[in-house]
């Protein structure tokens, strides 16, 4: 397995399709970087002699935001919505939707598994509420 900036890509996939393992870059981005290393797409990553893969890392470290650094900026980006109380910083820090999307009914992804509000009549059912949580 070749490893281009700290991870492992595929060995028996083409190369456009097995540089979309590295966080950050989808099949577009894939595409720009190859052409720009000057390597053949059809080319298994398996097949990549160690000049390749240094031309590839180089393209990716100068021209491209990905891994761990792509990470980082998002959760600051994140970080500071929070911070400034926008509406999307709120919607974040309550664990809501953050887009727009009703909350009425689906959106249980971000909400959590639903539970259910209301009054548990009875001294006995109450007290097994309680010990099932």
């Amino acid at each position: 397995m070749p490893r281009i900036i700290g991870v492992d890509i595929p060995n028996k996939k083409r190369l456009e399709y097995a540089l979309t393992y590295i966080y950050g870059l989808g099949l577009v981005k894939s595409r720009e970087v190859i052409d720009k290393a000057g390597l053949d797409p059809a080319k298994r990553a398996d097949a990549l002699s160690a000049d390749e893969i240094s031309r590839l890392t180089t393209v990716l470290r100068t021209d491209y935001i990905i891994e761990g650094d792509l990470r980082r900026e998002t959760a600051q980006n994140i970080r500071r919505l929070i911070s400034i109380n926008s509406y999307r910083g709120i919607r974040h820090r309550r664990g809501l939707p953050v887009r727009g999307q009703r909350t009425k009914t689906n959106a249980r992804t971000r909400k959590g598994k639903a539970r259910t509000v209301g009054v548990i009549r009875g001294k006995e059912a109450r007290s097994a509420a309680k010990a099932g949580k």
